[in-house]
């Protein structure tokens, strides 16, 4: 199956990411990037955990945890209208995150367009996701994420728009925060572990 369009699975770990068409840049400035995190709270969090999270001039990622198929439900009883628990179609428990997802792209870029006076699609469609199998992959792929403004010549552990810096300090969060460091045995060694490059391919 296209890794595009497979179904979000309830207690599952996925790596989604997308990028502006043509790789255009998707944040102008803070304004853009602070609304789209607020999107992401009101869509995205209802049906998922985030682990970590980095927002580029013209591409985002993200670490999700999905929630469980008895919240998705729940979700779907309280959310749609009239709505049916199925095992298929749009309103199947599975396609509930993915849902919530496009949803959220879909508010950013109606935004953006509206205030850069601009019309038609901002982010590639549909947006990518990548099932996380392993512990190794998972901490790794934190890693990755949070090394990504080294690429803009950015020391990535000063840079604003990624969880990095939120799991390291004490501050209220929405983020895993006990979970991102339980998987690297505590905060001295989830800093250790990010002293050396990651390279991945998705």
């Amino acid at each position: 199956m296209d890794i595009r369009i497979q179904p979000l699975e309830p207690d599952c770990y996925y790596h989604i990411y997308n990028r502006g068409i043509n790789s255009t840049k998707i944040f102008e400035n803070d304004e853009n990037y602070n609304y789209f995190l607020n999107q992401f709270s009101k869509y995205v969090l209802t049906v998922s955990d985030v682990l970590a999270y980095c927002l580029m001039p013209n591409h985002f990622h993200f670490i999700l945890k999905i929630k469980s198929k008895e919240t998705l439900e729940y979700f779907l009883k309280n959310n749609v209208k009239s709505p049916s628990i199925v095992n298929e179609g749009l309103h199947a428990s599975q396609n509930i995150a993915s849902k919530q997802i496009s949803k959220f792209i879909s508010s950013y870029t109606q935004s953006f367009n509206k205030v850069n006076s601009r019309h038609g699609g901002l982010l590639e469609r549909p947006f990518k996701r990548k099932k996380i199998d392993t512990e190794e992959y998972l901490r790794n792929l934190i890693i990755y994420i949070h090394q990504n403004p080294n690429d803009l010549n950015v020391d990535f552990r000063i840079f604003k728009y990624s969880s990095y810096k939120s799991i390291l300090s004490k501050s209220k969060t929405n983020l895993m925060r006990d979970d991102v460091l339980n998987l690297f045995d505590g905060q001295e060694n989830f800093i250790y572990c990010h002293e050396k490059k990651v390279n991945l391919e998705f």
